[in-house]
């Protein structure tokens, strides 16, 4: 096919949009819907993982120490703890420490440990905190092999409950993503199909006069095309303001949210790149296949 051909028929698929503006207002709304419902689902999902991930971040394992240890053998002790591919972080607890904390968190039991005098009745420990709180048995049990570790203390139950919870929200979030882009794809499709049949009869008078498959449908495919990408561009804008108002808004109360894991969620900057391409490929994508697809049927006369 000459240029000239090709630059009519890409001329031809942006006045079809002018000329049939109220079929392809209705395409375009309809993947604008479409892509918002997706797209922002998909944003929430990302953050409930982001939150989930926070609540572990706070998940810490005590590990107390023997009588007796050297400071060498504490600072070997920590030198094998963060090579562990597991431990994210390890800090020294002195007894100390741990002694001066309790007794602030006990302050009205002072007689009592005014009757101790100078025995501290503590031990000297590592706080550490895991990367994957699901590989969190492994990790303890290796650590209980280490020499000069008396015992360990992790909040099992904690644990046990919040991969449930992750292993659930993961299952449900998964469900509705899959549901509303099942649904999205039949709209669109059934959208399309209607702003073709509407120009039915052109298609059968081009085809009559000698038109080539690949001649009618290219312009239908420029138009589907177009109208996607705009519908992606709103689309885009659209979650970015909506997006980053909801973020302020939740982030406001920074104590309130930080209890339950809120300062975990995702900011927009973080995942811009991948989701300007999720809509603007997706909406150019699903507008030019839902039209040539739609012309399908019109075009065997």
């Amino acid at each position: 096919m000459r240029a000239s051909g090709v630059r009519y028929l890409l001329g031809q698929g942006v006045e079809n949009i002018w000329k049939n503006k109220m079929m392809a207002f209705a395409s375009f709304c309809v993947l604008l819907i479409s892509l918002l419902l997706v797209g922002l689902s998909v944003l929430v999902s990302i953050n409930i993982s982001s939150m989930i991930g926070g609540v572990e971040n706070k998940n810490e394992v005590i590990v107390y120490l023997q009588e007796g240890t050297t400071d060498m053998e504490v600072s070997e002790l920590y030198g094998e703890l963060i090579r562990m591919d597991n431990v994210a972080e390890a800090k020294f607890y002195s007894k100390e420490e741990a002694f001066e904390d309790l007794k602030g968190n006990m302050s009205d039991y002072e007689m009592v440990f005014e009757s101790l005098g100078e025995d501290n009745p503590l031990i000297d420990a590592y706080r550490i905190k895991v990367k994957d709180i699901s590989t969190i048995e492994d990790t303890l049990a290796q650590i209980n092999t280490m020499q000069h570790v008396e015992k360990i203390r992790a909040p099992m139950d904690f644990v046990n409950t919040l991969m449930e919870f992750r292993h659930i929200i993961t299952i449900i979030c998964g469900v509705i993503i899959l549901a509303l882009i099942i649904i999205s794809l039949v709209i669109i499709a059934n959208t399309t199909k209607a702003s073709v049949f509407a120009r039915r009869a052109e298609i059968q008078i081009m085809k009559y006069v000698g038109a080539t498959n690949l001649f009618i449908r290219i312009p239908f495919f420029v138009e589907g095309m177009l109208t996607g990408f705009f519908a992606g561009i709103v689309a885009l804008v659209v979650t970015w303001l909506s997006y980053d108002a909801l973020v302020n808004l939740l982030t406001q109360g920074t104590n309130v949210m930080a209890i339950f894991g809120m300062t975990s969620i995702v900011k927009f900057g973080d995942v811009a790149l991948p989701v300007i391409l999720a809509y603007l490929v997706a909406g150019t994508f699903f507008g030019a296949l839902g039209t040539v697809f739609s012309t399908r049927k019109h075009l065997n006369v």
